[in-house]
């Protein structure tokens, strides 16, 4: 029988927490722009495991065209041709830019490999290549990091269950969602599988527990933090300048343009 479920930490200290972290991930972000740093963040995990949720976070006060998330769709008929990591390169960062994945080329090791969707020979020469893959983006000066985010079986259930009933939420589950509760045991297996052959030095996984999602979110972002050697950039000393003096431009009338209906006056 599965045990109470634990307290949530308390809103007040979470919300508290993660603006001091967030406050720490523009400063990061202003360092990876300024030394022309690449930093990549992998986020795996079961489905409502947090991973979409704990990436909002990161990313809510960051600048998109620095930061930026990479949640690819399935691949084309063309895509599949290719070399399996091919699509997944093009989205490798440039100097001064962050990408978090939102899935990633392990989708070989979980997803497909439990549903079928490759073969059994595509799904071992993976597990082969990843290392040597991820070695490689290492080596060119990519800072490379991998978390995947534990859930239990009862919770993970309860947000399904959730998202069923909320109509904003809804659109978060697929068939394919519902489809792995029955798929538990052979995804515990692939991913116990994935981690022995890829749970390298270079490029070592780190496992996030995420029943609370709140704590999960803060315990990414704090390590994340603690595992890249940013500091601060002085930013820009900027003046705000005096509005020049008018010089006779006169605005066109109103009901020459369109304007939205004043909906919030009806309120």
């Amino acid at each position: 029988m599965a045990g109470k479920k634990a307290a949530e930490l308390p809103r007040k200290v979470y919300e508290t927490e993660l603006l001091r972290l967030q406050t720490e991930l523009v400063k990061l972000q202003e360092w990876v722009r300024a030394t022309g740093a690449r930093l990549v963040v992998i986020f795996e995990g079961r489905d409502a495991a947090g991973k979409g949720g704990t990436i909002k976070r990161v990313t809510e006060h960051l600048n998109p065209r620095i930061a930026r998330i990479a949640a690819l769709p399935k691949p084309t008929e063309r895509e599949r041709t290719q070399w399996y990591f091919q699509r997944y390169v093009e989205q490798l960062p440039a100097a001064g830019e962050i990408v978090l994945f939102d899935r990633s080329w392990y989708n070989r090791a979980g997803v497909e490999h439990v549903m079928g969707f490759c073969s059994k020979e595509e799904h071992q020469l993976f597990l082969r290549h990843c290392p040597i893959f991820e070695r490689m983006l290492v080596e060119s000066g990519i800072l490379l990091r991998k978390y995947w985010f534990s859930v239990s079986d009862t919770e993970q259930q309860d947000r399904f269950r959730k998202r069923l009933e909320d109509p904003l939420r809804r659109w978060k589950l697929s068939p394919m969602d519902l489809e792995s509760i029955t798929h538990w045991e052979a995804y515990s297996r692939a991913k116990d599988e994935m981690l022995v052959h890829t749970d390298i030095s270079d490029a070592p996984w780190y496992v996030v527990k995420s029943d609370d999602k709140r704590a999960a979110r803060l315990n990414m972002i704090a390590h994340l933090l603690s595992t890249v050697p940013y500091h601060d950039v002085p930013p820009p000393v900027l003046e705000l300048p005096e509005r020049p003096a008018p010089t006779g431009y006169q605005r066109p009338p109103r009901d020459l343009q369109t304007y939205v209906p004043d909906h919030a006056a009806s309120l």
